[in-house]
């Protein structure tokens, strides 16, 4: 029995792999997912001026409501980088809502990868920058880097939604 295949092995502890960077022409992306009911957006944060494009169109095409606007603009105002960062978005799934709520948790997430807040850089023994470490906690305390977890209900059977029912008939 000295099969070296038999033998039992420790479990190596895993690491996930850093991701290569992510190029937008020349400039240095930096990426964020965010997720709200069924949308999905990708997020790509460049260094820039101040223009935000969603599925190749300028972000007051996009969405006509302001609170969707607010909504996508709300992260980059919070943490006063507006005017300095280009916001390349796809978003697909859901409806204005969801896709301006999943728009702004993706901005959230991409600007905490811009400025090396990610976990696998936090765990480094080197001191951070306070203003950075507070813009984080800004975005945290704000809600943007949560992701909002209601859904749709289901329909159930014998029913006509997924709580109302048909109308009762005592006789």
């Amino acid at each position: 029995m000295d099969n070296p295949t038999l033998a039992p092995t420790t479990p190596k502890t895993q690491t996930r792999k850093e991701r290569p960077p992510v190029y937008l022409g020349k400039k240095r992306a930096y990426l964020g997912t965010g997720r709200r009911k069924t949308s999905v957006a990708r997020v790509y944060l460049t260094d820039g001026t101040g223009k935000i494009t969603i599925n190749a169109r300028p972000l007051e095409q996009f969405f006509t409501e302001v609170k969707d606007r607010n909504a996508v603009v709300g992260p980059l105002q919070l943490t006063d980088v507006l005017s300095r960062v280009d916001a390349t978005i796809k978003v697909q799934g859901g409806g204005f809502t969801g896709q301006g709520g999943a728009c702004s948790q993706g901005v959230a997430r991409a600007l905490k990868s811009m400025f090396g807040l990610d976990t696998a850089k936090a765990e480094s023994d080197q001191p951070a920058d306070e203003a950075i470490v507070n813009m984080a906690k800004k975005l945290r305390d704000s809600g943007y880097l949560t992701r909002d977890g209601r859904m749709k209900e289901r329909k159930k059977y014998g029913r006509k939604g997924a709580r109302k029912s048909f109308q009762f008939s005592k006789r």
